[in-house]
């Protein structure tokens, strides 16, 4: 278990983490997003004990990190898969991690066979791609059996068959009961992964509850309707807090009502329905719509004057 209470960080007057509050229990996979300059990763760091917090603890398993005598067999971690020595083979890299913690060579031969290394156990690490740079990260993580996992975007670089494992992977152990923390980009993954969530937006707390909670929360759940009396459904719908758009198949797009209670409601005035289906919001869709106003970093839309100008510069090629 994690568990943080007020942790706060100072970056010299940039605030990166503001008292943040939150318990990541075991069983289940807790995803943890946030956009780019949330403060996730420094949240992790001070999980880990790399950063002091200004304010505020943490504890892992009911004590600092740095306190535990065995952290590898307490707290199994993957910040930055590069951070190995690029000069030695990735099954050296295990034994050397493992001897430092009084881990035998049998585990190291398990989790290079759990992470898929076989091929390349004898090979450098600094010649790994991306992807298998991760795999090796991950059986680091995995060497001294954790109970707490602590993943910072681990599928980064992996083929769609490394995602699966990963995923597979995160939820079997979660299943065994230990706590799993992963944060991820990759909003579909974590929709297919995670049950509970953790969302920050310029370090502060934007919601702690499960995924479905975090969907069904979104507001742009919509109900999809279609009638043979489109304008007359939409009279008898409207209201103070239900907002009724038509699309352009005729359709009308309902928000702030159940299907349910559009569906009574058209029986009550006698309007045919000939389609009345929940549209829900995806996770991408209910993470944009939460955060959209604690990213910190826009890209800017094309204009098309700067459109012309592309198209233009490609002319003159």
């Amino acid at each position: 278990m994690i568990e943080a209470h007020g942790l706060t960080k100072f970056y010299g007057h940039k605030k990166a983490v503001d008292d943040l509050t939150f318990t990541v229990r075991p069983g289940v996979v807790t995803g943890f997003l946030g956009p780019n300059g949330a403060g996730k990763s420094t949240t992790m760091r001070m999980i880990l004990g790399l950063d002091a917090p200004t304010a505020g603890t943490v504890q892992v398993n009911g004590k600092p990190y740095r306190e535990h005598s065995a952290p590898l067999h307490e707290v199994g971690a993957l910040l930055e898969a590069r951070s190995v020595h690029t000069g030695r083979s990735a099954f050296n890299h295990l034994l050397a991690l493992a001897q430092t913690s009084g881990i035998s060579r049998a585990r190291v031969n398990e989790v290079v066979e759990l992470a898929g290394l076989q091929e390349v156990a004898g090979k450098r690490a600094g010649g790994f791609s991306l992807g298998m740079g991760q795999r090796l990260g991950i059986a680091s993580a995995l060497l001294g059996d954790p109970q707490t996992l602590i993943l910072d975007e681990p599928v980064n670089g992996l083929d769609p068959d490394g995602i699966r494992w990963v995923r597979n992977l995160l939820k079997s152990l979660a299943a065994e009961g230990r706590t799993v923390f992963v944060s991820s980009h990759l909003m579909s993954e974590m929709a297919q992964t995670a049950q509970h969530l953790i969302v920050i937006g310029r370090g502060r707390l934007i919601a702690d509850t499960s995924v479905d909670d975090f969907i069904a929360g979104s507001s742009r759940n919509l109900v999809r309707v279609r009638t043979t009396d489109p304008h007359a459904l939409a009279v008898v719908l409207k209201g103070p807090d239900v907002s009724v758009v038509t699309a352009q198949s005729g359709a009308l797009e309902v928000s702030g009502l159940s299907t349910d209670q559009i569906g009574l409601a058209a029986g009550r005035a006698g309007i045919t329905l000939l389609e009345l289906s929940a549209q829900q919001t995806s996770l991408e869709e209910a993470f944009m719509d939460l955060t959209k106003d604690a990213v910190e970093y826009h890209g800017a839309t094309m204009n098309d004057k700067g459109l012309d100008a592309l198209e233009t510069a490609g002319a003159d090629r």
